[in-house]
């Protein structure tokens, strides 16, 4: 029996230190993270950078006016500040994966805002990262031919003397 495919696939989690925009905003706020102060994604030292975003986590920093000036609050000088409200939890959260008994945020998530933007995922926060584990498997036929002038055999000695002089 196949799993069916779910338009979280291949998307990343959200961060705390991830940024959403509002379709009727100007700036670019990051999120707090409220619910928890325990669960990470990809980071083991437990920086609250990569806090788990939930879908109750409905706070963002800066806080108000968090995204800045409202297209659908016209004024005789522009736009009024946001006036930032959530209609209920984040939508599109990933059923799969729950945090404390919250379900996860991920690229694909979305929050109505009451005074009618929508809110969605300008980028998750996560960056990748090389492990010693990466380089060990690294295939040096594919390596050679992305990119002719890196030789992975002195690359893998070097990561692995490092990993040496460690101890």
């Amino acid at each position: 029996m196949s799993e069916q495919s779910s338009t979280h696939d291949g998307k990343h989690f959200v961060v705390q230190k991830g940024t959403c925009e509002c379709n009727q905003g100007d700036q670019f706020p990051q999120h707090k993270v409220t619910v928890h102060q325990k669960h990470y994604w990809n980071d083991a030292a437990g920086s609250t950078d990569y806090l788990a975003v939930t879908e109750d986590d409905l706070q963002f920093t800066p806080s108000g006016p968090s995204f800045g000036r409202c297209k659908l609050k016209p004024s005789s000088s522009g736009y009024l500040p946001c006036a930032y409200a959530p209609a209920g939890k984040w939508q599109k959260t990933y059923e799969k994966v729950k945090i404390m008994g919250k379900k996860a945020v991920t690229e694909v998530s979305e929050l109505q805002c009451a005074v009618g933007g929508k809110i969605t995922i300008k980028d998750h926060g996560q960056r990748g990262e090389m492990s010693k584990q990466n380089v060990k498997n690294a295939d040096e036929k594919i390596i050679r031919h992305m990119n002719p002038l890196v030789d992975v055999n002195d690359y893998k000695e070097t990561v692995f003397e490092s990993e040496l002089d460690a101890y």
